[in-house]
């Protein structure tokens, strides 16, 4: 049974749903789980943190819902057509994008900036060449670009600045969800919280369904509506963010909230 493509009686909508995802990999001829099991929703508009510490699964998670990596079994449903059926990767293309923790890794470096953000949305061939060039200006006004820096490398920008470039890739052609896999791990404290108020206001604004993969407890109880706990490869609590961090029911969630030092009240 596919997801529902429409409003549910609550007047919300599922845009990504995720039925027993499985992935494993081998390591010097040991088996390594790294998702099991794993299913959950998303709605229209909605954000949803996947928290837990490194080697959890967070990423591979990611990897696999922007067919990036095949799973092994599941059925990842997304805007109510299922994109995992048959035996190799099925690209999902413009509605689903994703941000990646080093943003400078993703960038052709002899590029220019304006070229980096254009190329994935001319591959999809939506608008002309000046249309284009004219929404990706406007897109560097929208994540604080100057233009000014259109016709610099991609190597000359700063983390926060190359962070910047890769959302206003991300959301040229207006996806409707965005995955963003640590993209604040690698910036400082300060340009960490820029970028997240930047995500904050597409939220706002966009209405933008996002999936945040931290391992920041912090950060994604100011940005999620809901967290899903990993750990082992397994989510192993999911609800609201503020009322799983303040009434965990697994002992992971709870040892992930005794490393930090405070948990918004």
């Amino acid at each position: 049974m596919l997801a529902y493509k429409g409003k549910r009686r609550d007047g919300t909508v599922t845009i990504l749903e995720i039925r027993n995802l499985k992935k494993s990999f081998k390591k010097q001829r040991k088996k390594i789980v790294a998702v099991n099991n794993v299913s959950f929703c998303v709605k229209q508009g909605e954000c949803i943190g996947i928290v837990g510490e490194s080697g959890c699964g967070k990423s591979t998670t990611a990897n696999i819902l922007a067919r990036l990596t095949k799973e092994d079994a599941g059925t990842i449903l997304f805007d109510g057509d299922e994109i995992t059926r048959g035996k190799y990767l099925k690209p999902v293309g413009r509605n689903l994008q994703m941000i990646f923790q080093n943003p400078q890794d993703s960038f052709d470096p002899r590029d220019t900036v304006l070229n980096g953000i254009m190329q994935g949305a001319q591959s999809y061939r939506i608008w002309n060449k000046n249309v284009l060039r004219e929404k990706a200006l406007q897109t560097f006004d929208y994540v604080g670009l100057k233009t000014s820096y259109e016709n610099i490398k991609t190597s000359e920008l700063s983390g926060g600045e190359c962070q910047r470039a890769a959302i206003a890739r991300a959301i040229i052609c207006d996806p409707k969800l965005i995955i963003c896999d640590e993209v604040t791990s690698a910036l400082d404290v300060l340009v960490q919280a820029q970028i997240v108020d930047l995500l904050k206001k597409l939220k706002k604004d966009k209405n933008m369904t996002m999936i945040f993969i931290t391992h920041d407890l912090p950060l994604a109880s100011v940005l999620c509506d809901r967290i899903a706990v990993m750990h082992k490869g397994e989510i192993v609590e999911i609800g609201d963010t503020m009322k799983v961090l303040r009434s965990p029911c697994h002992h992971q969630t709870q040892n992930l909230i005794d490393s930090v030092l405070t948990v918004p009240k």
